[in-house]
């Protein structure tokens, strides 16, 4: 197996480790630390907002760890220099990863105790009392996760939604170097997912991976199986992601029993592919998984692999078991403080302050990856590479 595929080798071998940036997180500094990071610490996989400035961010985080590998290798990481997929996201309707939260802050009441400011898990809302132009939602660092909205006890806070345009998106994922899509969908919807299957089909085969995304709804299991027949014969690796409790991972241990039981509701069905885990996953999910025997075969829940980790067959495994975990906001939260640190580093000791890239500063780099293997290597111990 070489570097290119180590990320289906980890499928195959049921350790797969998803880094998700955001559907709509467009922080650039973020998702290059978070990339560069997460790479290190031995990730199989990077997903970002389908945005051609974020892309660049994220591969700019990838070059950087090439970089280091040996650095890395030295502090008792295994890391070879090998980059994870660089996967983007797409949405065929309304989606709550794909929306952003906004509201005017010249009407929010003075004696408000701003409860919005203190919840947001990405400190994408602040208060300006000196300029008003820099108070509100930071729109790039909002990830859409919706806790601002019911907490607000005066109701000023809504939301803004968006759909990929399938025809202005499709040319830019493939003409960037992207080696895998996710699309997410809901049931129902059927008609959208195809069409937008059918913007991004003419560029599949240049695609290493296939994610599908898809909550918990009546009839799932009928939908995920008619979504598989629009998309054959599809040549690479499909992953069915079972978004359990959409961008929750970081409010507690309950999350992850969500994105479990939708897992065993997919492996049940048998669909050719991999399942992987999202939405609740933190660090209680692969400690759950093993106490319930789903992480012990690799593979996931598909049929016979060719090739690169192609399904070749509709044949289901006859011991299906979850294949791998994407985590979000609890990976993303994990690594905040030091991305904080970073945003407010004083250049030269003057009260001039600018990013300092993650690279730049030797220590909060490592403590950086410390922070990010702790959380990578509850799944890469299953097996050694």
């Amino acid at each position: 197996m070489t570097d290119l595929f180590a990320p289906l080798q980890s499928l195959k071998q049921g350790n797969w480790f998803k880094l998700i940036c955001g559907a709509s997180f467009q922080h650039l500094p973020a998702v290059r630390s978070l990339t560069l990071a997460y790479t290190l610490a031995g990730a199989d996989c990077i997903d970002v907002a389908a945005d051609s400035a974020v892309i660049a961010a994220a591969q700019a985080g990838l070059q950087i760890a090439k970089s280091l590998a040996s650095d890395a290798q030295k502090r008792g990481f295994e890391y070879k220099g090998n980059s994870p997929f660089l996967m983007v996201s797409l949405n065929d309707g309304e989606d709550p990863h794909f929306r952003k939260a906004e509201f005017d802050p010249t009407k929010c009441p003075t004696d408000c105790p701003r409860p919005c400011e203190r919840i947001c898990p990405a400190q994408a809302i602040v208060f300006n009392s000196i300029k008003e132009d820099l108070s509100g939602v930071i729109s790039e660092k909002c990830y859409g996760c919706g806790r601002c909205i019911p907490i607000c006890p005066h109701d000023k806070i809504y939301t803004s939604s968006y759909a990929s345009t399938p025809g202005a998106i499709a040319p830019l994922v493939m003409s960037t170097g992207v080696d895998a899509v996710e699309i997410h969908t809901k049931v129902g919807r059927l008609a959208e997912f195809e069409k937008l299957w059918q913007a991004i089909s003419p560029w599949a085969d240049q695609l290493k991976l296939l994610a599908i995304s898809c909550p918990d709804g009546e009839g799932m299991t009928d939908y995920l199986k008619a979504l598989h027949n629009l998309i054959v014969p599809f040549k690479s690796a499909l992953i069915w992601q079972t978004d359990g409790r959409p961008m929750s991972g970081d409010i507690g241990d309950g999350t992850t029993i969500a994105a479990v039981k939708l897992g065993q509701k997919v492996l049940a069905a048998q669909l050719p592919g991999y399942v992987q885990l999202a939405g609740g996953t933190n660090s209680y999910t692969v400690a759950k998984l093993k106490a319930m025997g789903l992480l012990n075969r690799a593979g996931g829940a598909g049929g016979d692999e060719g090739a690169g980790g192609a399904i070749t067959s509709s044949s289901p495994s006859s011991s299906p078991s979850i294949a791998g975990v994407a985590y979000g906001s609890y990976a993303r939260v994990l690594l905040s403080p030091i991305l904080e640190q970073l945003e407010n580093k004083e250049v030269n000791n003057t009260n001039v302050k600018a990013t300092v890239r993650l690279e730049e500063d030797d220590v909060l780099l490592w403590q950086a990856v410390e922070l990010a293997h702790s959380l990578v290597s509850q799944i890469k111990s299953q097996h050694e590479r």
